[in-house]
């Protein structure tokens, strides 16, 4: 088997196995998860003989197919119990969120905006603001997905940028921004989407120190295999679904989309425009249908939503760190709470022209 086609393949037998798997664990009776086991570990056994033959590799694929289905039939939902560490992260969002209504911000949608973007908790937004952003296709700047843990990312990495280059300080740098995405993953409650988007950055992250190359279709599948490893169950969510589906779009529809453009400078704005346009069309051709049997709807201005509101939140979560932070020290200058006041006034404006 191609080696730098197996975590792509294995990934793949492995989630159709667990689709598999949870679409008959219903009708599934006690004994097939007992007969799957046994099937599934017959190529690992005879593996050393397999390899040699043109049937070791399908063999082995399929025992990963197997192994799949046999998690999701066997597979027991978490414990309601929260650890120590959930209970100290939990604490970590109540105080972010007691700090931000403490912050004196003007406009009435800031504070409950803010905290949904940084905590997930989306109680404290009126529903016509929620009904403006739905309406608008700008439902998923609401739900925390791998947009903000991107976003955020790239803040925590250049915050550590003043520690250097060394091989030292790449070590402290890649552990820090690992904590600190774990640490809001767990803030936020662990959702499938953040999840997924900080098991990619665990894994790029240990590609970098490893001196290997970031292949995100890779990336991908090895987060995919991961997670489902790790909870089979939750290729039932939505979310979940959703987050892989539009990732996937990424990886595979955006680098053809993007060649379309003619080639010259990187730096030229209509490029970037365009660059924008292509992830925002990847992402709906991947999760449209699935939106569409769900919802029954499609975001009809997506194109103009995202084009206009993705910057717009890059800019106004990056000003939200610092007036957080800074307000959070005792000194924070007018002027950043009013910037985030404006951008807040301004993302909803231009979000409700859109719904209109």
């Amino acid at each position: 088997m191609d080696r730098a086609k197996s975590i792509e393949a294995l990934s793949v037998m492995f989630t159709a196995g667990v689709a598999a798997g949870t679409a008959v664990s219903a009708a599934a009776s006690w004994a097939a998860p007992a007969m799957l086991l046994p099937l599934a570990s017959v190529p690992f056994f005879l593996w050393p003989v397999l390899r040699r033959s043109k049937a070791g590799a399908p063999l082995f694929l399929l025992s990963f197919l197997l192994l799949g289905a046999f998690s999701a039939l066997t597979a027991l939902p978490y414990a309601t119990g929260e650890s120590f560490l959930e209970s100290l992260a939990l604490d970590s969002a109540d105080s972010m969120r007691a700090l931000i209504a403490r912050i004196p911000f003007k406009a009435e949608v800031t504070s409950p905006l803010l905290t949904a973007l940084f905590t997930g908790d989306k109680s404290g937004l009126a529903k016509e603001t929620i009904d403006v952003f739905r309406q608008s296709g700008a439902s998923h700047i609401l739900a925390l997905s791998g947009l903000h843990m991107g976003i955020l990312y790239l803040i925590f990495s250049r915050l550590t940028l003043p520690l250097g280059y060394s091989p030292a300080a790449k070590w402290i740098r890649a552990v820090s921004v690992v904590a600190a995405a774990g640490w809001f993953t767990l803030m936020t409650g662990a959702g499938p989407s953040i999840v997924r988007a900080f098991l990619f950055i665990l894994i790029g992250e240990i590609c970098t120190l490893s001196g290997r190359r970031r292949k995100p279709s890779r990336i991908l599948c090895l987060a995919l295999l991961v997670q489902l490893i790790l909870d089979p169950g939750v290729i039932r969510s939505l979310g979940f679904q959703l987050s892989y589906l539009a990732m996937a779009g990424i990886v595979l529809l955006y680098p053809v989309l993007e060649k379309w453009y003619p080639k010259g400078s990187s730096l030229n704005p209509l490029r970037k425009i365009w660059q924008m346009a292509a992830i925002s069309i990847s992402c709906q051709v991947f999760t449209g249908p699935l939106a569409w049997k769900v919802f029954g709807t499609f975001p009809r201005h997506f194109l103009l939503t995202n084009l206009m509101a993705i910057p717009l939140v890059t800019v106004l979560m990056w000003t939200a760190v610092f007036t957080v932070m800074l307000y959070g020290f005792g000194w924070c200058p007018e002027f950043m709470i009013n910037a985030v006041d404006g951008l807040c006034r301004l993302l909803t404006w231009v979000l409700t022209v859109i719904s209109s």
